[in-house]
């Protein structure tokens, strides 16, 4: 039995886990191939395996993304206690509840591409993932169960890859950290800094706005064999081959903080109006209160060498606008709430006018910041949201 090999010289003493048996090395490949039950455990077995294969401790702390300190501690423990050193001591009691932060820092890094943080893999796993977790001290152990259900609860699921416009803005690191930093402080995650703002509005514009039937869903006599006897068929949607009475479009801003949403309808989507619409939006607040405004990179919210007034006004107003990166309008907030008002008040609707039309728009953003916590609307908004 070999408990450790010393080198001499100035080199740190070169670590060793005792000659183990074929039976406790197939018991330690089973734990590895398992794929269930604690990390700690996981993690801590394919240490001493591949010390047992003849990797040295860098070796192994490089894979395992940890300190080569906590891998000597974990082979001189196997060596001491055998198998039973590889499980954690947990106390009686229920499962660990996890904070609020780590909740959203879990959901932060599953929503993220291995990619982003070095590692060579495409996509994660539930291993994968609660070993990342743990490694970057997010969480001190997490089953792959338990994470399942924590993604699960923050409405985060494995998908498909979906076609996706990458953005090739080279700002794209600074411009996506600003926009987060934003979400932080308007969800009460982090304190607002110097210079920071105390309120953070998403901006975009919904539309055009046409005068035509739109498909949706609504209750219905039966049809085909099981209908009633005599009954008409089902009225057709009308067909639109002209319209001529133009379209509007929905200046929209969804306010984080206190989770309301505003709108304007115009009849243009232009520079003036888009500042008409920022003004509203300061007028919602005292001048001392700086704001911030979140939105993409449509001409008309951006100041050109000849045209300034935007960025003019912000200056004037103590107001930032914090553009999204170029092809990640994604990351904006207010397009999950456009997703809810399509379904609730657009979808199976076949409005005669524009003034009737934006009525109803008008009367669903009063009924929405009256009911922002209905079920049906948060789990729409919930579906749709991805920042």
């Amino acid at each position: 039995m070999r408990v450790l090999i010393a080198e001499t010289g100035p080199v740190s003493e070169r670590l060793r886990v005792r000659e183990i048996d074929d039976d406790e090395g197939q018991r330690l490949v089973r734990i590895i191939r398992r794929g269930s039950g604690s990390v700690v455990t996981w993690r801590r077995a394919q240490m001493v395996l591949l010390s047992a294969q003849g990797v040295d401790v860098p070796a192994i702390a490089k894979v395992a993304f940890t300190s080569e300190d906590r891998v000597r501690d974990v082979i001189r423990n196997f060596n001491a206690d055998g198998f039973g050193s590889l499980y954690p001591k947990y106390k009686g009691g229920r499962p660990p509840k996890f904070t609020l932060g780590q909740r959203r820092e879990i959901k932060k890094i599953a929503k993220s591409k291995p990619a982003e943080h070095d590692l060579p893999f495409s996509t994660w796993s539930l291993a994968k993932l609660a070993e990342f977790l743990v490694a970057e001290g997010v969480v001190d152990d997490i089953s792959h169960e338990g994470l399942r259900m924590l993604l699960r609860q923050e409405g985060v699921t494995f998908q498909r890859l979906k076609t996706w416009k990458a953005s090739k803005d080279p700002r794209y690191a600074a411009k996506k950290a600003r926009i987060e930093h934003l979400y932080a402080i308007a969800d009460r995650d982090v304190a607002p800094d110097a210079g920071d703002p105390e309120v953070v509005f998403c901006v975009d514009e919904f539309g055009p706005l046409n005068l035509q039937p739109r498909p949706g869903r609504h209750w219905a006599a039966i049809s085909g064999k099981s209908k009633e006897p005599g009954r008409p068929p089902r009225p057709r949607i009308r067909a639109t081959y002209t319209r001529t009475a133009g379209v509007r479009h929905l200046f929209a801003a969804y306010e984080l903080g206190e989770d309301k949403l505003f709108g304007h309808i115009k009849p243009r989507k232009t520079r003036a109006r888009f500042l008409e619409f920022c003004r509203y939006l300061r007028s919602l607040y005292p001048l001392s209160t700086r704001i911030a405004i979140i939105c993409d990179n449509f001409s008309p919210h951006l100041s050109t060498a000849k045209d300034a007034r935007v960025g003019t006004w912000a200056a004037a107003n103590n107001t930032e606008i914090a553009y999204t990166p170029t092809n990640s309008s994604w990351l904006n907030r207010i397009e999950a709430q456009f997703t809810a008002l399509r379904y609730f008040a657009l979808d199976g609707t076949d409005h005669a006018s524009h003034k009737e039309q934006a009525s109803m728009i008008r009367r669903y953003i009063i009924w929405r910041n009256n009911h922002a916590y209905d079920e049906r609307l948060r789990r729409i908004v919930g579906r749709a949201n991805v920042a």
